[in-house]
């Protein structure tokens, strides 16, 4: 925790709207920052049961894919938010708590809709559908005025584009015999600007959107088309380095094209690239393997109370299971993803 005050200071220039903090986060994407809208979802893809959550608070499980903090929970507490955003399916998302905003995120959900549909999780076109909900509640508890100020001056944050290329693309032949990995970003990213259109028009102006991470260094992604190598697999790295260098031009063209929006990219991918290719100079001493299980292939279901090899001390990991970093790397990303967008 030694970065907070700075981290705290450097959040504050960025997001502080006319000498006021921010009022509300929104939160839409994946599994980075699903913090339990698949817990009553029919899908095998939730995080709501041990060992998952062991360090988080009172040691119990939310559905959050970590041993303990999101880095959106990090970056919340560093907005000074004493509670965090509600998951929007949980029964404790309403009335006044629902004045700090609240989740959407869903794990496997993406920009390509039918990513969703696989795991039968809630898509981005869904979680648009639930967040105007949303604003009718806020509304009817604060009035319209209000609403649309909370709304306005609001943090709206996406996280997406991992599962359209890993647990969907990759894996399936009606898409990569169909599409060039180009093709497929292409096809992501009209789909990211139509959601951007539609959260400005329903009052939203301030935009973060996290990058694509290091998609070939990930665990499971070495494991499943690593080819036995133990190296980051290039070839999926290179993918994601060219749909983030079109995230980028693409999030510039929308900020001309809306006049009041303020739209940054939140770099997530070199902040995380550097800790697995420095690891020791970062405080960690594993990152092939993650902590849970094999640390090879596990998560969400895979990663369980009866996962053999389940290290003691996930704070040592780069990884809590095969796709999301621990809380420990979960600090440091969290001060890099607001930075990154100044």
């Amino acid at each position: 925790m030694k970065f907070l005050a700075p981290f705290i200071f450097l959040t504050f220039q960025l997001f502080e709207v006319k000498g006021q903090f921010v009022p509300a986060l929104f939160i839409f994407g994946d599994s980075i920052f699903d913090v339990g809208n698949n817990n009553d979802l029919v899908t095998l893809i939730k995080a709501n049961f041990p060992p998952i959550g062991r360090d988080f608070v009172d040691h119990e499980p939310t559905g959050r894919f970590c041993n303990g903090k999101l880095a959106l929970d990090i970056i919340a507490e560093g907005l000074r938010f004493t509670d965090h955003q509600p998951a929007y399916m949980n029964d404790k998302a309403n009335g006044e708590m629902l004045l700090i905003g609240a989740n959407f995120a869903s794990a496997t959900s993406g920009y390509y809709n039918a990513t969703a549909i696989l795991y039968n999780t809630i898509s981005l076109s869904q979680q648009l559908e639930n967040y105007r909900e949303y604003k009718n509640k806020l509304v009817d508890i604060t009035g319209k005025s209000n609403a649309s100020s909370r709304i306005s001056r609001g943090i709206h944050l996406i996280s997406d584009g991992s599962s359209d290329f890993l647990q969907n693309y990759y894996i399936n032949p009606l898409l990569f015999t169909t599409y060039t990995p180009d093709t497929f970003s292409d096809i992501l990213l009209n789909s990211y600007d139509h959601f951007i259109q539609n959260l400005y028009e329903l009052g939203a102006r301030r935009i973060g959107v996290a990058t694509l991470p290091p998609l070939g260094c990930l665990p499971a992604a070495i494991t499943a088309f690593g080819h036995g190598n133990n190296q980051c697999v290039a070839r999926l790295n290179n993918n994601a380095i060219s749909f983030n260098n079109k995230l980028k031009h693409r999030s510039q063209r929308l900020t001309r094209r809306l006049s009041k929006l303020k739209l940054v990219v939140l770099d997530i991918y070199n902040p995380l690239y550097t800790l697995i290719t420095e690891p020791a100079e970062n405080g960690f001493a594993e990152v092939r393997r993650a902590c849970c299980g094999t640390g090879l292939l596990e998560t969400s279901i895979l990663c369980n109370q009866h996962s053999i090899g389940t290290c003691s001390n996930a704070s040592q990991y780069v990884f809590w299971d095969s796709f999301h970093p621990t809380e420990a790397a979960n600090q440091i990303l969290a001060q890099k993803l607001i930075t990154s967008g100044m």
